[in-house]
């Protein structure tokens, strides 16, 4: 069963939002860094069969659901916020990050690599992507809040501005319709997409175990990144998931769980 345990969305300088599963045992817990416009709560089903064995600390990232907005959305920043997190819950977890989760998740082992047992990068590669989602958040402010009053009425809107019908339910499981608002700060992250799409240069290497988890339909992760990825990860492991794609946690998410559990386990 998942636990809010501080909901201090909006508030500078408080630790991220934390979703909590299962109990502590002596294995480190799991903490589960989600992908831009998503949530803690979107990972509830991989979070809850995961803690089966361990305490799982799904988290909603900065400028997401009920954690602090803030004006910085680089890497070190969402960094920090994990370690924040990591050093509340006993000063060790492995750490499964998604997409611009995973990028924390990397700068998280690069710039903390103390904080971190093992490592789940799941379909993002440390680089720079030529591509942007800031048709997105266009999408999400064009949606007129005042005719929405269940979710569907925002997938209709989403749907009529060509919005896939997956990401329709994905996006608005992020809308408070009561509050009329979106539980995302679309300001900033658009002002800061170059850096969510970037990857800063680091002069670090992270010696511990970690494994490059994609998606075997995605191409966010190609051959050309390996060099790169074994030079800031010297032990990486790569594997795919046949069938999915860049969502591979929601798409595959009985083969996403055993891929992860038999690395943490092993």
């Amino acid at each position: 069963m998942g636990l809010v345990v501080s909901v201090l969305g909006g508030y500078h300088g408080a630790m991220l939002n934390t979703i909590l599963h299962g109990e502590p045992t002596d294995k480190p817990p799991v903490l589960i860094a989600h992908g831009l416009y998503g949530s803690a709560r979107n990972w509830g089903v991989i979070a809850r069969r995961l803690a089966d064995e361990r305490q799982v600390i799904a988290v909603d990232m900065r400028n997401h659901a009920y954690s602090m907005w803030t004006d910085q959305h680089s890497y070190p920043d969402l960094a920090g916020d994990l370690a924040e997190v990591i050093e509340h819950f006993g000063g060790c977890a492995d750490v499964v990050g998604h997409s611009m989760g995973g990028k924390a998740a990397m700068m998280l082992a690069l710039q903390h690599g103390d904080l971190v047992r093992k490592l789940v990068v799941a379909d993002i590669a440390p680089v720079a992507y030529s591509h942007s989602q800031i048709q997105f958040i266009e999408a999400m402010r064009s949606v007129d809040l005042t005719k929405v009053e269940r979710r569907s009425d925002a997938s209709e809107q989403l749907a009529a501005l060509n919005v896939d019908k997956s990401l329709q339910s994905f996006f608005t499981q992020s809308l408070d319709i009561k509050g009329q608002r979106w539980l995302l700060n679309l300001d900033v992250l658009a002002a800061e997409m170059p850096k969510i799409m970037g990857f800063p240069q680091v002069d670090a290497s992270w010696q511990g175990s970690a494994l490059f988890l994609s998606g075997a339909e995605s191409d966010y992760v190609l051959p050309q990144h390996r060099d790169l990825i074994r030079a800031l990860f010297p032990a990486a492991k790569f594997a795919k998931i046949p069938g999915a794609g860049h969502w591979l946690h929601a798409e595959k998410p009985r083969e996403f769980e055993a891929a992860v559990r038999a690395f943490l386990n092993a």
